[in-house]
């Protein structure tokens, strides 16, 4: 089965699992009832937009995927009104991404509630944490909402940005070699990886400076990478970060190579640095950080699983289509080769691992801990069916294309690609302007 074969197969499956009660969501195997996150780009309905751009990046939408489309945008355009979270993969900024992505200037209703619900010190979070105050990271708090509102553009973003800018610089914490945020004040461990630390908000920084012209926050974003080059790993010609410092109490392993706690996603920091003309960190080139974190990530053995707790998800999240899609953006953006084979790596490895019968495709992750290891297959944008079919669907467009295939961006990665490919610049995104 071909790449785009498996990835339409896995577009299938998860279309069967939308189910509608006060407007369509994902239902998960065994779900009988919407969850509390059913509209978020995480785990809910937000997450089928990228999914849905990529599928229409590759071929036409037929009349139930357009009518889908519809039914997203209203749902998530209504309830953007009163919305009280404004994060990425939770809230507000999520509705922006799916808004922005499927109907061009329907985002306003959820860039104007996310204006409305800023403090001084950035948002205060609604979800289920020990805190409730304002969260630094990309997942869950400021960085993000930043990202969200540079990606996006137009009326009150610059505003959001420079505010949520400057409460992050306000959370740095000075080290030894740099900056480093916690996701909160107080917070009982750095996560210094993309998803909740410094290398995720330190890319907020980079791209949020350079657009507003904002120099104090490039210089805190290098500060960021300087501070993860003095923990950090250089041997072997490659780059990693460890997990958790100090070293994690829970179950994992002390390095892992994902986008969210690894080498894959801490490689679009150095992406970042060099859109915001910040070509070199701790004195090392920027693009030549990019390449150690990628050569890391493909030394590791990833995508083999080699022992319980190395390798355990093929989601975008945690797992193989996540880090699939960073060495895709990093191939357009470079054209070298390697990086593309590391891509077509993940995907066969997805081909190998794929469940699949007349209902289509989908995959089973493991959890070492418990016996039977096989978890139920997910269907969401972060850790399920959705975002692996996405991932096969870019990788088989740029196999038959090339590098210059199109490239539906998102908040958290379209510095990493050329702004020429871009499929959202063209509505008027960045950098275009920030103000209207």
């Amino acid at each position: 089965m071909t790449y785009r074969e498996l990835g339409e197969a896995a577009w299938t499956w998860v279309r069967a699992r939308v189910r509608d009660d006060d407007g369509p969501w994902l239902a998960e195997v065994d779900a009988v009832a919407p969850p509390a996150d059913r509209d978020s780009l995480y785990a809910g309905l937000a997450g089928l937009a990228p999914l849905l751009a990529e599928i229409a990046a590759g071929r036409e939408l037929t009349a139930d995927e357009r009518g889908l489309a519809g039914r997203v945008v209203e749902r998530l355009a209504a309830r953007a009104r009163t919305r009280g979270e404004a994060s990425l993969y939770d809230g507000l900024a999520g509705d922006v991404t799916a808004l922005r992505l499927l109907a061009p200037g329907r985002e306003a209703v959820a860039m104007r509630r996310i204006a409305e619900l800023r403090t001084a010190d950035g948002w205060d979070t609604t979800l289920d944490l020990e805190y409730r105050g304002p969260v630094t990271d990309v997942v869950m708090g400021a960085a993000g909402v930043v990202l969200a509102a540079v990606w996006a553009a137009g009326p009150g973003a610059a505003d959001i940005a420079d505010g949520g800018g400057t409460a992050l610089l306000r959370r740095a914490e000075a080290t030894e070699g740099g900056l480093d945020w916690r996701m909160w004040p107080g917070y009982r461990s750095s996560t210094p990886n993309f998803s909740h630390g410094t290398a995720g908000v330190a890319s907020a920084l980079a791209v949020a400076g350079h657009v507003l012209g904002r120099a104090d926050f490039v210089d805190a974003a290098v500060r960021g990478a300087e501070h993860l080059l003095s923990v950090g790993d250089l041997t072997g010609g490659g780059f990693v970060v460890p997990h958790t410092l100090p070293y994690s109490q829970r179950d994992v392993e002390p390095v892992t190579y994902t986008w969210c706690h690894g080498p894959a996603g801490t490689s679009q920091l150095f992406a970042a640095l060099a859109r915001a003309g910040a070509h070199t960190a701790g004195g090392h080139d920027v693009g030549e950080l990019r390449r150690r974190c990628l050569r890391s990530v493909l030394a590791s053995g990833v995508p083999a699983r080699l022992r319980p707790g190395f390798w355990d998800n093929d989601g975008r999240c945690c797992g193989t289509a996540g880090v699939g899609d960073i060495l895709l953006d990093a191939y357009q953006d470079t054209g070298e080769g390697w990086l593309l084979d590391g891509a077509r790596l993940m995907g066969d490895a997805l081909v190998e691992r794929a469940v699949r019968d007349t209902g289509g495709a989908r995959w089973r992750f493991v959890e070492h801990r418990q016996d039977p290891p096989l978890l139920p297959p997910g269907v969401s944008w972060m850790q399920g069916a959705a975002g692996i079919a996405a991932f096969l669907l870019r990788l088989a467009r740029i196999v038959e294309t090339g590098p210059e295939a199109p490239a539906p961006d998102r908040p958290d990665q379209w510095w990493c690609v050329p702004d020429r490919l871009r499929t959202t610049r063209a509505g008027g995104g960045w950098p275009a302007t920030l103000s209207g």
